[in-house]
């Protein structure tokens, strides 16, 4: 499917999203950003695509429709079903199944692929796709052997991060409050966030071979009309979800992410900052 039948469908699979139901404009956007990742990719139809961190599905969705009635989509992500607000996982992924794609759709959430339990045979897939999830690995090690054990199951990755190295200007913010939640990260003070370990383009490209992966391909994805840079700023800024986990840093770590969160709030809008861009990276 090309990508202009492809971004024909978004409306109609945004509103397939349970979450449009709270917001149907950023639900809309963020579904055609992952159309344009998709149509970036090649995903053909028919393919077979084994999809880590699916989260409440919003690139799920548009897997399903571009792999056609004969293709097949396994969607796995560690949370349980009933992670996740406004509207959990399961409850997205019920909406899913429920509708014209859930035949062409399998998910799996509680499982990581790193359990000796979880298994596939080789080349199993004809992709293994990543969307705006690495961030949320506990660690690059963590990515490091996730993406390894996965090798042998799919002959291609289809990989897309946030840009760090893009965060100038009015992106400034978005970078901050993503820099400023990894650092909590680093420290050991734990949270549920999106933000738990950023990293560069520059290092997934390193650890690609460390996992059996040889990359072929890198570019830039526009995002914007994106809302995630509001969302990560509100998340660094929400005393109720930061500020105990700061207070119990030592104090010169708790010092120095207190200025940083103090820069944050002055260049930060109050809405409608401008998110990142992002990048996609294939390999085989």
């Amino acid at each position: 499917m090309n990508h202009s039948d492809l971004q024909a469908k978004a409306p109609a699979l945004a509103a397939a999203m349970a979450a449009a139901g709270h917001s149907p404009d950023a639900q809309l956007s963020q579904t055609r950003h992952r159309i344009a990742l998709v149509s970036d990719w090649r995903i053909e139809p028919g393919s077979t695509v084994l999809e880590l961190g699916c989260g409440q599905g919003d690139m799920t969705a548009v897997l399903a429709e571009a792999v056609g009635p004969e293709g097949r989509v396994v969607a796995v992500d560690v949370a349980a079903p009933s992670y996740g607000a406004p509207v959990t996982l399961g409850e997205s992924a019920a909406r899913l199944a429920s509708g014209p794609l859930g035949p062409r759709i399998g998910f799996r959430f509680g499982t990581d692929v790193l359990d000796p339990s979880v298994g596939f045979p080789a080349n199993a897939f004809d992709h293994v796709v990543l969307a705006h999830c690495s961030w949320y690995f506990a660690s690059h090690g963590h990515l490091r052997d996730t993406l390894a054990r996965v090798r042998p199951w799919a002959r291609r990755l289809c990989f897309a991060e946030w840009d760090l190295a893009s965060g100038s200007g009015d992106r400034l913010a978005h970078l901050l409050a993503v820099l400023i939640q990894g650092q909590i990260e680093a420290a050991g003070s734990h949270g549920q966030g999106n933000v738990r370990t950023p990293l560069s383009r520059e290092a997934l490209l390193r650890l690609l071979p460390e996992a059996g992966w040889t990359a072929d391909g890198s570019g830039p994805v526009d995002t914007e009309g994106l809302q995630d840079g509001d969302w990560e700023i509100a998340a660094c800024l929400d005393p109720a979800g930061t500020q105990e986990r700061v207070d119990a840093l030592p104090e010169p770590v708790r010092r120095l992410l207190l200025s940083q969160t103090d820069v944050l709030r002055a260049v930060a809008e109050p809405h409608g900052n401008r998110a990142l861009a992002a990048y996609t990276v294939t390999a085989h």
